[in-house]
């Protein structure tokens, strides 16, 4: 169990100054076999969010798994897949799975082969040559072939084209293991609306909605309709920002 307790997060361009809250007593509790996605706008926390989980940042409250905080000795359960790129680009793939095969005991070396192969991904090119595109798909590949319990992607299909993001989501249903979790951060709300399992919503820093796919299905309600039941969207945004501009005139 991944569980997020009262975590809050300020970013500051001096130590003596309290600056912006980024996360505000943020609760989270996600267990094994999840699929969950991480929704909000641009600046909500989403990422903040995962980095912290991934002590990549610090932060007040307290991150646990299974009850022990996030260290050197359990961090192999967590990985990381980001636009951000955190592998070798002098390195190639096969590179990387041997560095991988070296270092994580549990990396799973027949979906690492298997997901190349469906990407049509090069094994010895260097990942500087590879395309944007290229590079987040080698970056999930990686995040999943690790053998950790919990992935977690932060806008990871960034320059895919729409074939490839819809087909990756049923190889990634067929793969995974009943243990491995997902949370997933991603504006394309309706394309992952039925890869999903529960859907938690994040805005200003704070966990403002968090249903089940199960509880929507029951209530006949779409995700994004739930999406902007709950964040209040007016349906008249785009009306009135061009009768501001336009002066009413058309």
């Amino acid at each position: 169990m991944l569980e997020i307790k009262n975590v809050c997060k300020s970013y500051s361009l001096s130590q003596r100054l309290r600056g912006t809250p980024a996360l505000q007593q943020v609760d989270l509790m996600v267990g094994p076999g999840e699929i969950v996605g991480l929704f909000g706008e641009n600046g909500a926390g989403k990422t903040t969010l995962m980095k912290c989980i991934l002590g990549f940042l610090r932060y007040e409250g307290e991150i646990t798994l299974d009850g022990a905080p996030v260290t050197c000795r359990n961090i192999d359960r967590l990985s990381f897949a980001t636009s951000e790129h955190s592998f070798f680009p002098n390195l190639t793939a096969e590179m990387h799975r041997q560095f991988y095969r070296e270092h994580f005991p549990r990396f799973i070396d027949k979906r690492f082969t298997g997901l190349m192969d469906f990407f049509e991904l090069p094994m010895h090119k260097a990942l500087r040559g590879f395309s944007t595109g290229q590079k987040n798909q080698f970056e999930v590949i990686l995040a999943l072939c690790q053998g950790a319990d919990y992935i977690l992607m932060d806008e990871p299909f960034a320059g895919n084209d729409v074939f490839n993001r819809g087909d990756f989501y049923k190889v990634l249903l067929g793969i995974l293991e009943p243990n491995e979790t997902i949370l997933l951060s991603t504006h394309l709300i309706e394309e992952v609306s039925n890869f999903i399992s529960r859907a938690v919503l994040i805005r200003k820093g704070q966990i403002v909605g968090d249903v089940t796919s199960t509880e929507l299905e029951d209530r006949g309600t779409p995700l994004m309709d739930y999406i902007k039941q709950t964040y209040h969207y007016s349906a008249d945004r785009v009306s009135r920002a061009l009768d501001d501009i336009t002066g009413g005139e058309g």
